[in-house]
């Protein structure tokens, strides 16, 4: 397996067009996290089945988020994508987050070519307010059992404070 953080850019962020490696596909119950040390991906942990992910999780390469991990992302798509693949992403917006008090940020995406929708997902007023919900909700409850309350859905942001974040984001991994 390659090392993304080697052979991947995080991508054309002036434009709204990232890189993005999956790490968890939705539907999963399974945390998979790229390890950045060994360059692979591991299971981290399987969580209870009324945790799994509403949407498609990974990572933009080359970017390092206040957490210490690469910038989390989550992929809407039709259907569930493969752990370990990459595809060009739209930023259309982010998720404000705070996990244990750090900021953990998730920027939110769509494939850059998705011709199921005709690309209809330009921003964030384009995704069913369903769909912002049931995001909210899981994020906001996924550690339940574990640690009720550690996490927090802050808001919701714009293209250009997506792009901001990842800007500082690829700045924190050119500066380690």
């Amino acid at each position: 397996m390659a090392d993304f953080n080697q052979i991947l850019t995080p991508g054309d962020v002036d434009a709204g067009v990232v890189n993005v490696v999956v790490e968890i596909p939705e539907g999963s119950n399974n945390k998979i996290e790229w390890n950045r040390k060994k360059a692979v991906f591991q299971l981290d942990r399987v969580e209870p089945a009324i945790f799994a992910k509403p949407t498609n999780y990974g990572f933009i390469p080359q970017t390092l988020d206040e957490d210490g991990d690469e910038l989390d992302v989550l992929i809407l798509t039709d259907e569930p994508l493969s752990t370990g693949i990459y595809l060009e992403a739209k930023v259309v917006g982010v998720m404000k987050f705070e996990d244990d008090g750090e900021v953990d940020d998730k920027i939110i995406v769509v494939p850059a070519d998705d011709r199921s929708t005709g690309d209809a997902i330009q921003t964030l007023a384009d995704i069913p307010k369903q769909k912002i919900d049931q995001i909210t909700h899981h994020f906001t409850h996924y550690k339940d059992l574990k640690k009720p309350g550690s996490t927090t859905v802050k808001g919701w942001g714009d293209i250009d404070e997506a792009k901001s974040i990842i800007h500082a984001a690829i700045d924190r991994w050119n500066n380690q």
